[in-house]
Parts: structure tokens; sequence; C-alpha cells
């Protein structure tokens, strides 16, 4: 179940130097037998941190005679080693301890910060829900004005408050911008060693060109520990990577038992106890980082205080001139991580963070427990669980560019996944709302209320907000009878401040020199924005039957080379 990167030859000198220290070299084609029962103290999780295989005869396997003095300290005196390599080792983990890894993968977080729950949740509620929505849309129907009234409220309220946010992390990005100091970059003997995982499904399509483009990374390769984590059903992607065989040194195929659920962030979980790392971070499958990139997150790291745990870089597309899907995502990739995202950072807030392009320090990863497995947005409940630690997130001025998602549907169904997670990701942290503001303070609590729940009600709401549009044409509107003439003026320059608002977002993000050509389409933007609306309908029906259904997008039909 593992299949390791460049051959692993044992050099004459290395052989020599571990004859020397006194350990016996295995022969490179002998598969290792498991026994851990002499150690009943160490778990599978230990064994694989220690990189090290307890064999049936009682001896220890380890990578070499220096990781003897590392492995020593858990196994006391008395026991004999031998000298393995990494592959080695690392199948006898797959095959005897990959079952238990996989089950810890599923619950790492703490179940009280975990949606694994919701499915049985919703099991045992499926009598009560038909009558909370019955009764709902009786309510409506019963007295349609006031159900209106208060919707429509409720609907122009949060609007404004996502506007004031989005006015405020404007302000502040655009100041952080102008303040902002590349950090001294960091000799090749000082540099960490950073893993990187590359979760893939059912991507045979891109893989030998993903291998491409980590290759490009410009990092010591003895620094570099590149993992394309692939599950084990899928066997197009694994082959798809065999061929592009050999891997370079340090680059790494793991293979994630069959379980459930599948989806990324338990992928990522498995992948986590195999890294060597003590930065780790994600890319996705059709991602082209900048080749310093890593060099910028080391630097960063090292010149951030120790409550700065992780870094999330900018995103960008490769593939804006498909269509006029491709330019308006562009242009809202640009807005969200060159303004709002640094904003909200630079506010103090918690960072809901990107899917890739995220870099963390280990030791945060694994005492929070990594990934929820469930949650469909892994990573903006991650964002929400670091600030609730405490720790801080911060935007590095680095890109890594993605293909846009330029066809409809696909496009639907990606945001409603994404629309999902933030559903569930506020279920989740809600739970016990006063133990989330101790965690949190009030400013961070607010942020996220406007953060989550505004921006859910926008995309379930939106037509009521639409329906206004007609008075500016001298249509009539049902909610006239409610209000006078100076409330429906006032409702009129609020929309339209609104929408100046966000036009001048879109405007400030794209007018970075590679995409100034999209200045002129930042106008159709209002006439982008409702497709969320679909996608949220489609949330809300999955978040009630399926919490945890991964809606995979599907990459490949764009290429930068191209």
């Amino acid at each position: 179940m593992f299949s390791q990167g460049a051959p692993q030859k044992v050099r004459p000198r290395t052989a020599a130097a571990h004859a020397a220290a006194g350990y016996f070299q295995l022969p490179e084609d002998l598969a290792l037998t498991c026994d851990p029962k002499g150690h009943p103290h160490l778990t599978p999780n230990d064994w694989v941190r220690l990189r090290a295989v307890p064999l049936a005869d009682g001896t220890v396997a380890v990578e070499s005679a220096s990781a003897v003095a590392t492995v020593s300290t858990q196994l006391g005196a008395g026991t004999n080693y031998c000298i393995a390599t990494q592959s080695q080792i690392e199948a006898a983990h797959h095959q005897f301890f990959g079952m238990a890894l996989a089950r810890r993968a599923e619950t790492r977080v703490a179940k009280d910060l975990s949606c694994r729950g919701f499915d049985g949740f919703y099991a045992r509620n499926r009598l009560q829900m038909p009558l909370v929505t019955v009764t709902g849309l009786g309510f409506v129907l019963a007295t349609p004005s006031t159900a209106a009234l208060v919707l429509t409220a409720w609907c122009i309220f949060t609007l404004i408050c996502v506007t004031v946010l989005k006015l405020f992390c404007l302000g502040a990005a655009l100041v952080g911008r102008r303040s902002h100091q590349d950090p001294p970059a960091l000799e090749n003997a000082s540099l960490p060693v950073i893993s990187i995982m590359v979760p893939l499904h059912k991507e045979s399509r891109i893989a030998q060109r993903l291998v491409r483009r980590m290759r490009r990374l410009d990092y010591p390769h003895d620094k570099l520990d590149v993992l394309f984590v692939v599950e084990e059903h899928d066997a197009k992607t694994r082959n798809a990577l065999d061929e592009a065989a050999p891997l370079p040194e340090g680059f790494r195929v793991i293979v994630v038992p069959d379980g459930h659920p599948k989806t990324k962030p338990r992928a990522l979980n498995y992948a986590l106890d195999f890294c060597r790392g003590e930065i780790v971070g994600v890319y996705d499958a059709e991602d082209a980082p900048e080749a310093d990139q890593l060099r910028k997150v080391a630097a960063a790291f090292a010149a951030a205080p120790p409550e700065v745990v992780c870094l999330q870089g900018r995103l960008d597309y490769y593939n804006p001139r498909d269509n006029w899907l491709s330019r308006c995502f562009t242009t809202e990739y640009a807005a969200w991580f060159r303004l709002i995202l640094p904003g909200l950072s630079a506010l103090g807030l918690a960072v809901p963070l990107g899917g890739t392009t995220l870099f963390v320090r280990r030791h945060a990863l694994e005492e929070l427990g990594a990934w929820d497995a469930h949650n469909v947005t892994e990573d903006a409940d991650l964002g929400i669980r670091l600030s609730r630690r405490g720790w801080r997130t911060e935007l590095i001025p680095t890109t890594t560019m993605e293909e846009a998602n330029c066809r409809t549907w696909p496009w639907i169904k990606q945001r409603s996944r994404w629309i999902k997670g933030y559903m569930v990701t506020y279920l989740v942290h809600m739970r016990s709302p006063w133990r989330l503001w101790r965690e949190l303070g009030a400013r961070q609590f607010l942020g996220f209320q406007i953060f989550f729940l505004a921006s859910i009600s926008q995309f379930l709401l939106a037509p009521l907000l639409w329906s206004f549009w007609l008075l500016p044409f001298g249509f009539t509107h049902p909610m006239l009878g409610a209000l006078d003439h100076t409330a429906t003026w006032t409702l009129i320059y609020t929309f339209m401040a609104c929408e100046v608002i966000n036009l001048s977002a879109s405007l400030i993000a794209v007018a970075a020199p590679h995409l100034r050509h999209l200045l002129p389409w930042a106008i159709f933007m209002p006439l982008y924005f409702p497709l969320a609306t679909p996608a949220a309908f489609k949330a809300a029906y999955e978040l009630a039957l399926r919490p945890f259904y991964w809606d995979k997008t599907d990459h490949g039909h764009s290429d930068e080379e191209n």
C-alpha cells in the first residue's frame, strides 16, 4: 500500500558506516514482518513517528544508525537494531498498521469540535425535520406579509453587516500592503524540513503534470518531503503516478486504506503521520506554486512570533481567459485572497483558510487533532479552531496558480460544497456559543457571526434582495405598503452603496499587472454572484440528507502551459 519515489539504493559508504556501527543492513527486496507485541506501550502512530518497525524476532528496523539514539529513548536498553530502507519501513507501516491509522484519521478531532455526529443526528430526527419545515411554511402562508417583512429585514441587516466587514477588510488590507516588508531569506543550512501533502482523487488526467510542477519547487532536496496522497481504490491515479517514475528524491506516494468518509481531510489526517517536516503544507491536484514559495514560507515562519502557526498563500487562476465565468471567478478569487483574507488577518479576526497553499506548524496541527475528516470545508474549520486556541494566521505574498472552474454546473456543485461546509462549520462551533465567545473574544466572535451566519443568509435570501432592484425602474413591490417614501429611498441608496463597495473591491483586486485585463469585466460581477444562490439551496438540501458527501471538482480542462 506504499510506493516510494526515487529508488533507495544503499551507498557503499553508508552501508560501511552501518556495519561499523554494528548494525546489519537488510536486503532491499525483503518484506518486513511486523510484530509489536514486545512493545505494548507504543501505538501504531508511535511507530510511524519513530520511523521504526518491530520485527518478529524482537529486532527493531530503523532507517539509519543515527536514528537509533532517538528510537532507543522510547524502547530502552537491550533492544537490537537493524537497518532497512525508508520504503521497506513505510510499506510495513501501511501493511500492519494501515487500518488502525485510517480509523484514527477519521476521528482525530475531538468529538465536540467535529461534525461526525451530524449524520446520526439527522437520521434520528427525520420525523421532526419535516414537521419543522411544514410549520415554517405554514407561518409564511398564514402571514405572508409578516414573514416577508421579517425575512427582508434580516436580509437587509445581514447585507449591511457583510458590506461593512468587507469595507473594513478592504481598508486594513490596503494599509497592511503598504507597510509589508519581506523577511530576510534563510541560508540553505537554516531551512526547516517542509512536508507537502497533495491529496489526489480520480486525478489520473493531471497526475504527471502535477509531478512536473512539484519538481519546479526551489528547495533543498534533503529538506523537501512531498507526499502524493491517493485512495486505495483509485488505481488509475496510482498508475498515472507510477508512469511518472522515477519520482525525485523525497517524493513519495501514500495510499490511504478504504474507509468512510472518503474525503480530503481524512486522507490528509492519514498522511500526516508519515510527514517528516516540522512545517506541513497542502497543495491541490491542479496547483502550480511559485518556484520560490517554500523559501518564502520558511523565511516568514522564522520571522513570525510563536503565536503565528499558520501561513496562507494567495490563490490565482491560470485560465481566466477561458470564458466569462472564469473571468468572474478569477476576479472573485483576487478579491478574496488579496483583500478579504489579508484584511481579516490584519483586523485580528479568525481567518477561514483556503484549502491549498496553507502551511501549518506541525505541533499546532497535532495539538488540534489536525483536520475534521467529515467536514467538506476542512480548511475553514481548521482556521476557526486555530483562532479558538489563541493562534494566528497570516497571509504571505506568494501565489499558487490553479484551474478556474469555468463550466456552470460544475461551478455550482463546487460552490454548494463550500457553502455546505460553511453551514456545517457554523453549526459545529455554535454548539456552545458561550464557550466560543470565551475562546474567541467579543471581536472575533462577532466577526465569526458576520462571516458565516450573515454570509449564508445572504446566499439563501438573495431573491428577496433582488426583488428590490425593481424599484429604481418604476415597478411596484409588495413591501411598499410597509415602507414610507423615505424608507424606500434609503433602501435604494443602501443597495447602491453596497454595490459600489463590491465593485470597488473587485476593481482594486484586479489592479495587479497580470490581472488588469479583467478590469472591464468587474462590472459584470453582480451577474456572477447570483449563481451562489442555487448552490446554497443545494447545500441546504445536502446538509439535511448527505452532510458528508464530497461533490468532487473535475480538473484538467485547462493547463497553464497552454
